[in-house]
């Protein structure tokens, strides 16, 4: 079974609001939220700590997320930077104590990547899973002494933007110029070395981010336009910016960015057609810009507020993602290629990218 490297879960996020004990099983966590209503993807979750393992997914990049919003902005959100930053806090503490109980373990430089991945493929059923931390999404970021808290505490990559407008860029559903507030941020992201996610930026931002920002850089969970015609995805100009600058780009399974004109609530995985193969389009048409497969990776993002209602109908859990291997198979991708895209893309830029 290859290893399985994803480079987006939302771990933290599941634990704290939605209030999941990740140490149980997929199953398990489904049977607590039965007859519970207040979020889609209730009794419907496909991720957990048994699940990551029975995926062979040995190393994750793993998120802290809370989304500060201004009183004319109508997405859910905390009241003030402060009230953001107090949540991320919350769900660093949440990481730290499962690291305590050897159910994580915090990846912060390439010593420590090597360390694990050796100890993952020697005895993985003993071995924490291992997670690098991401912020997405910068609005909790209250100052840039915030930000090098947050590094000393471990963070390694950040996306300056999520959902509409932000204080350092815009974000998906939104548009508009990074501002001098993005530009002070992302000089204080390439002083400190950490990756730069470009996953969420609006068009505008992302354009002005390239031209400000010259640091490492990839997109976690991004798929591709030419399929899904929303500026959620990257067009492929886009990708030949992100690929002339080493990035790698991860696919995600949330349904409406695999699948055009998925309307949420309504379409249904099954009926819809989508299946785990339809991310192979998003993987081929990245791999033939490049010319090779040495760019894309995995960025699932199954924990992201979605469960099997916004799924591929022929995955259950996150451990399902092994059924790519066969799929790009039958695709005609060698198995180094394969190799590559489940973890050594990925792997590999954080070798690069990470302390020594």
């Amino acid at each position: 079974m290859q290893l399985l490297f994803d480079a987006h879960l939302d771990l933290s996020m599941n634990a704290l609001e939605w209030n999941r004990d990740f140490r149980l099983s997929v199953a398990a966590i489904r049977k607590q939220e039965e007859g519970l209503h207040d979020l889609p993807d209730r009794g419907r979750g496909t991720v957990s700590f048994p699940a990551m393992r029975q995926g062979n997914m040995g190393l994750c990049v793993a998120t802290l997320i809370a989304r500060y919003v201004k009183p004319e902005n109508p997405l859910p959100g905390w009241n003030s930077p402060e009230q953001a930053w107090a949540q991320t806090q919350g769900q660093l503490a949440w990481y730290q104590i499962m690291e305590s109980q050897n159910e994580l373990v915090q990846i912060k430089n390439t010593t420590e990547l090597d360390s694990h991945l050796q100890a993952w493929e020697t005895n993985p059923s003993e071995t924490p899973l291992g997670y690098v931390l991401s912020l997405e999404g910068a609005d909790s970021i209250v100052s840039v002494e915030h930000l090098e808290i947050l590094h000393q505490k471990g963070l390694r990559a950040i996306g300056p933007a999520h959902y509409g407008p932000g204080t350092y860029a815009f974000g998906t559903d939104s548009s508009g110029s990074i501002g001098s507030k993005g530009k002070m941020l992302l000089k204080k992201i390439q002083e400190l070395n950490l990756i730069l996610d470009a996953t969420h930026l609006c068009d505008q931002s992302f354009w002005e981010t390239l031209e400000v920002y010259h640091g490492p850089i990839w997109a976690s969970h991004s798929n591709c336009r030419h399929w899904v015609p929303n500026e959620r995805q990257f067009e492929d100009q886009q990708i030949k910016a992100l690929l002339q600058r080493g990035a790698v780009i991860g696919m995600a399974f949330d349904a409406w960015m695999m699948l055009p004109n998925w309307q949420r609530g309504i379409t249904q995985p099954k009926e819809s057609g989508l299946v785990i193969e339809t991310i192979v389009n998003h993987i081929d048409h990245i791999c033939q810009i490049a010319g090779n497969a040495d760019h894309v990776m995995i960025g699932s993002d199954l924990d992201g507020g979605f469960g099997n209602e916004q799924c591929p109908s022929d995955l259950d859990t996150i451990a399902d993602l092994q059924k790519l291997d066969p799929l790009l198979t039958k695709r005609g991708y060698s198995a180094t290629d394969i190799e590559k895209i489940f973890s050594k893309n990925g792997i590999t830029f954080l070798r690069k990218h990470l302390e020594n």
